[in-house]
């Protein structure tokens, strides 16, 4: 009795916590203002209820753990968009910046591989690269990288969007990296000035800050959980709604989703 008593009252204990992670984003989402959005009135105004009808648009979004923090909320984001969309993030690399240590060399191999083989398979409109914790590598080599990936990108026939990534906490592991860190969000820029792909600032929406409430990170300083995730996505919905010519659906239709129970968030100790 006891032994199957304990377990139900887990489940409706996580049930409730996850109805009011929901609530709450929709309230937060709600009350962003422009700042967040992204985009004119037209183009981030939409339908709020139901899923909007294909737009025959697809995303390939790449990135280390950070980014796949903020998949999932992105994820359903662009499909209640009409926008179809595929997680290649990976965690402990997901990076194109090979650079000279054995886990940024052993990332990159991994990243191009997988770029390759969705380029040929899932044929992306856009691929969207937001730059990760393991960019370490000097100024050209992250010059040499950023300027492949647009290259690559390209060729198959997509557009290439990179975006910088949250501030993060830089803990021990970091620190030695920190300078590479900060030249890589500069690099990518100075990389997408010929016009064959496009750097987007995403401290427009968090901040330059780690330890600000802006920043939105979860307990550890790096990753975010369900709120951060949702407002990245309705942020960055908008940016690519722009780049596409889609509407984005408005955070009621999809910030209440499943997606908020994915153990993404569990394991970072999110609400």
């Amino acid at each position: 009795m006891h032994n199957n008593s304990l377990p139900t009252r887990r489940r409706t204990i996580k049930r409730a916590a996850l109805a009011l992670t929901a609530v709450s984003l929709s309230a937060a989402l709600a009350a962003c203002g422009e700042g967040s959005g992204g985009g004119n009135d037209a183009k981030t105004t939409a339908a709020t209820s139901g899923k909007s009808e294909s737009t025959g648009k697809k995303v390939l979004w790449l990135g280390d753990s950070i980014a796949g923090a903020e998949a999932p909320a992105l994820g359903a984001a662009l499909k209640a968009s009409g926008v179809e969309f595929k997680n290649a993030t990976s965690s402990g690399g997901g990076n194109v910046v090979a650079g000279e240590h054995p886990v940024t060399k052993m990332g990159a191999k991994d990243t191009w591989q997988q770029l390759g083989k969705n380029l040929a398979e899932f044929k992306p409109d856009v691929v969207a690269y937001q730059i990760t914790t393991y960019d370490w590598g000097t100024r050209q080599q992250q010059l040499a990288a950023y300027r492949k990936l647009a290259a690559t990108v390209q060729k198959a026939g997509g557009e290439l969007v990179i975006v910088s990534a949250p501030p993060f906490k830089l803990d021990d592991f970091y620190k030695q990296y920190a300078s590479a860190i900060r030249s890589a969000p500069e690099t990518a820029r100075q990389a997408v000035q010929d016009g064959k792909a496009q750097f987007l600032d995403a401290s427009e929406l968090w901040g330059a800050d780690a330890s600000a409430s802006k920043a939105q990170r979860s307990k550890d300083g790096i990753h975010s959980c369900q709120q951060g995730s949702a407002a990245f996505a309705k942020w960055f919905t908008g940016k690519l709604g722009e780049q596409l010519g889609f509407t984005p659906a408005a955070p009621e239709v999809w910030a209440n989703g499943s997606w908020v129970g994915d153990e993404r968030f569990s394991k970072l100790g999110c609400a």
